[in-house]
C-alpha cells in the first residue's frame, strides 16, 4: 500500500526560482488517505513549464569558506538524454548536454546544520517537474517517499509514501512509475490515482524502463523468475515475458518509443536486443569475452546505435544496422504471451533473426567503436544530439562528449571534458 497525499508550506526553506509565481489554489490543502488497488485519490496537478536553457542563481547565499564539494549519489539523463540530473548529499542540479552547463541547483539544510541529501532525481524532458526520493546520511525526505518537487514554484506539491525504500522512479507526461524492492507502481500524474501494481523478482536496483510515446505506454521490469523481463503494452492490454538471459537480470533500457529492448545478465559479456511486440529476439551484441557489470545501455535516438559501459572501464558503441550476411542465432522459443505463445516473425526496422552453428563467442557482434576510462568508477552513458557522439558521466563528477566514427570505428575521439563538480576543471 502507499499514501498519498499533496502538500503545501507557507514559506519554503529554500528560494524559488520564480518567487511571483502564483501557486496553483488546488494545492492549498494538506490530505492523504491510504490507497489500494481500488481507492483513487483526485488532486489537480500544476501545469509543467519549460525548464529555462538560461542558469538560475544558486539557492544558497555565498559563504566566506571554501566550498565543499558534494558527493554524488546518482546521475540520470532525462527521457531524451539532452539533460542530465546529479542528485547529491547536499541537494540536487540540472545539467545541459550540449552544450555542457549547469542549469540550476537546489540544495537543502537541514534544522540541525546538517546538509539534505537527496538519493535519487528523475527528471521529465525539460520541464519543471521532478521526482525526488531523499538519501545520503542525512536524507531531505525519507527514503520510502517520493516527492513531486514543482521547480516553477519552489516547492513539492505531491507525495507518494511507501512501507519499503523506494529504489527508483520513472516518469511520463501521464504516469508516475515507482519501483520498491518486489513491486512496481504506476500512477496517474494529474490526480496521483494507483492504476496499476506489477509483482517482481527482487530488484534492488530499480531496474524499471518505460516508452514515452503520447498514444502508448509500454513499461518493461523484471519478471518474476531469474533472467526474466516482463514488458507490459497498457495500449493492447498485453503481457509479454521474455526469457532474455539464464543469469540474472543486470541492465535493461528501451528506445523512446518502446518498440526495442536492450538486456544485460550478471555475466555481462552479452547484450541482447528484443521486439518487445512478439518478444523476438532481433540482435546479440558481445561486449567482451570476460565476466562485467554492466552499468548502463542507451539506444540512439534513431535505434540506429547502442551505447553500453561497465566496470571495465571501456564504453562501447554497437551499430545495430542491418546485416542479412552476418550470421544469427535462432531462438524461437525466447518468449511467451500472456495470451498466447508467440511465433517468431520477420524483423522490424531491418533487423534478421539469428541463424547459424558458429559458436556464440564468434556468433555474436563486437563493438564498432570504444572509448576506455579508469576502471573503479561507475559510468552512465547516453548519446549526444550532435551527430555520432556519445555523452559519459562518472560518478566520480567526470563528464565526456566523444565522437565515433560510424563506417571504421576504432577509438572514439574525445571532444570535451568537465567535472561538474568542480567547474573550473576543463580540458
Amino acid at each position: 500500500m502507499a499514501t498519498v497525499s499533496t502538500t503545501t508550506s507557507s514559506s519554503p526553506p529554500w528560494t524559488s526560482p520564480n518567487p511571483n509565481s502564483d501557486l496553483n489554489p488546488e494545492f492549498h490543502e494538506d490530505q492523504s488517505q491510504t490507497l489500494d488497488l481500488d481507492s483513487t485519490i483526485h488532486r489537480q496537478s500544476t501545469l509543467p513549464h519549460q525548464v529555462s536553457s538560461q542558469p538560475s542563481p544558486p539557492t544558497s547565499p555565498p559563504k566566506s569558506h571554501a566550498p565543499i564539494t558534494p558527493t554524488l549519489l546518482q546521475l540520470s539523463f532525462n527521457q531524451d538524454q539532452a539533460c542530465f540530473a546529479a542528485a547529491t548529499d547536499n541537494g540536487f542540479r540540472i545539467y545541459n548536454c550540449d552544450p555542457f552547463r549547469e542549469l540550476f541547483r537546489r540544495e537543502f539544510d537541514g534544522s540541525d546544520g546538517s546538509t539534505g541529501g537527496i538519493g535519487q532525481v528523475e527528471m521529465l524532458f525539460r520541464y519543471n517537474m521532478l521526482a525526488l526520493v531523499g538519501g545520503g546520511a542525512h536524507p531531505q525526505y525519507p527514503p520510502t517517499k517520493v516527492m513531486i518537487w514543482d521547480d516553477h514554484q519552489g516547492r513539492c506539491i505531491g507525495e507518494l509514501s511507501f512501507r519499503s525504500v523506494v529504489r527508483g522512479v520513472r516518469l511520463r507526461r501521464d504516469r508516475i512509475i515507482v519501483v520498491v524492492e518486489q513491486k512496481i507502481f504506476v500512477y496517474n500524474f494529474a490526480d496521483f490515482k494507483l492504476l496499476h501494481q506489477i509483482e517482481t523478482l527482487a530488484n534492488p536496483k530499480g531496474l524499471c524502463a518505460v516508452s514515452q510515446s503520447a498514444d502508448s505506454m509500454i513499461l518493461a521490469c523484471p519478471g518474476l523468475h531469474k533472467g526474466q523481463i516482463r514488458v507490459e503494452h497498457y495500449a493492447q492490454r498485453k503481457t509479454k515475458f521474455i526469457s532474455a538471459h539464464d543469469s540474472r537480470i543486470a541492465c535493461f533500457t528501451l528506445t523512446l518509443d518502446g518498440q526495442l529492448l536492450a538486456t544485460a545478465s550478471t555475466k555481462g559479456t552479452l547484450i541482447r536486443i528484443f521486439d518487445t511486440a512478439n518478444g523476438t529476439l532481433l540482435q546479440e551484441v558481445r561486449r567482451g569475452a570476460h565476466v562485467a557489470e554492466v552499468y548502463s545501455l542507451a539506444f540512439s535516438s534513431t535505434a540506429q546505435w547502442l551505447a553500453v559501459s561497465s566496470d571495465k572501464g571501456t564504453v562501447h558503441v554497437f551499430s545495430l544496422k542491418a546485416n542479412s550476411s552476418s550470421p544469427q542465432h535462432e531462438n524461437s522459443q525466447i518468449a511467451t504471451d500472456s495470451h498466447a505463445a508467440s511465433t517468431p516473425s520477420s524483423s522490424p526496422r531491418g533487423f534478421v533473426k539469428f541463424k547459424g552453428v558458429l559458436p556464440k563467442y564468434f556468433n555474436s557482434k563486437w563493438s564498432l567503436a570504444q572509448f576506455r576510462l579508469h576502471e573503479g568508477t561507475c559510468y552512465t552513458v547516453a548519446f549526444g544530439q550532435q551527430k555520432n557522439t556519445v555523452i559519459i558521466l562518472g560518478m566520480d563528477g567526470s563528464f565526456y562528449r566523444c565522437q565515433f566514427d560510424p563506417e571504421h570505428g576504432g577509438e572514439m575521439n574525445k571532444l570535451e571534458y568537465q567535472n561538474f563538480l568542480m567547474p573550473e576543471t576543463a580540458s
